[in-house]
């Protein structure tokens, strides 16, 4: 049996990512036989990441890539269970690398990206080596990716909103636009691009409240027509107060400074999934009853 050295145990760890203790008990488990240790660790772990898995995993981060000529870049949103975990620096690395990824590869889905190499492994064999080494459950959920014949600007707020704006014009003021929408959250660029139908439901909305008011057909048309014009504002880039000048739109604020939006997409981490609440004291006390 060869000796199990703080150093062999350094070695193991280095190798797997694992704890100091896990890569001890594994070395002694394999009589010092550090490949079979290493098996052994990557069989465990397997089953550790596998567990991971079933939990909810609605932190993260947003990891952005734009390429040198600023015409290609991409978004993905990397699921953690805690945001502690989305500032690891291993963890931005992956999210970095997988938007890389998604730019200069263009998989069809998650399933597709998945499947790509990444650093010797595939994207998914990354994943799980991480998943083992962090000890959380980490998924990529979901990606964007654009390519223009004009330019591109990326701003990430934080590491949970990432936006990418598609301009032409003033560098300074497509970053001014990103940061906006990183703010406002528009959902649609203009009011040419909104929708009909929901026009038509805000419309009846509006109509029923209006005619409550008792005023004459003439002033409820008025009424009705203002809400329209308010209400598409609110939720259209162009329409929106500029959030560092309110006194102007940033359709106004584009044209004095001669630049034009060709469009837009922001991700914000966990948008949509539903995170579990849960009673801190009462886990403690669960786990002390379990304990004894």
């Amino acid at each position: 049996m060869a000796e199990i050295t703080a150093g062999r145990v350094k070695e193991l760890r280095e190798l797997t990512g694992l704890g100091m203790m896990e890569c001890k008990k594994a070395l002694e488990e394999a009589g010092g036989d550090m490949k079979k240790a290493e098996e052994l660790l990557r069989i465990k772990s397997g089953a550790k990441a596998s567990k991971a898995a079933s939990r909810v995993a609605a932190e993260g981060a947003i990891g952005v890539y734009l390429s040198p000529d600023g015409k290609l870049g991409a978004m993905v949103e990397v699921n953690s269970e805690t945001d502690f975990v989305a500032r690891n620096p291993e963890f931005a690395a992956f999210a970095q690398g997988v938007a890389e990824l998604v730019a200069t590869r263009d998989p069809a889905d998650v399933a597709a990206l998945a499947a790509l190499p990444m650093g010797g492994k595939t994207v998914e064999e990354s994943r799980q080596a991480l998943v083992q080494k962090i000890g959380e459950n980490i998924a990529v959920r979901r990606f964007v990716r654009i390519e223009t014949p004009g330019r591109l600007e990326k701003y990430v707020h934080g590491v949970k909103i990432g936006v990418m704006v598609d301009y032409e014009g003033d560098e300074a003021a497509a970053k001014d636009v990103a940061m906006h929408v990183a703010f406002a959250k528009p959902r649609y660029l203009s009011r040419d691009q909104f929708p009909a139908d929901e026009v038509a439901a805000e419309r009846r909305i509006l109509e029923a409240r209006a005619k409550e008011s008792g005023k004459p057909p003439e002033i409820v048309a008025k009424m009705v027509e203002g809400g329209i014009s308010k209400f598409i504002a609110e939720n259209t880039l162009l329409g929106q107060p500029f959030v560092k000048d309110d006194k102007q739109t940033v359709e106004k604020m584009l044209a004095a400074r001669k630049t034009r939006v060709r469009g837009y997409r922001f991700l914000v981490v966990g948008e949509g999934i539903e995170k579990k609440s849960s009673d801190f004291s009462s886990e403690v006390a669960a786990m002390a009853r379990s304990a004894a």
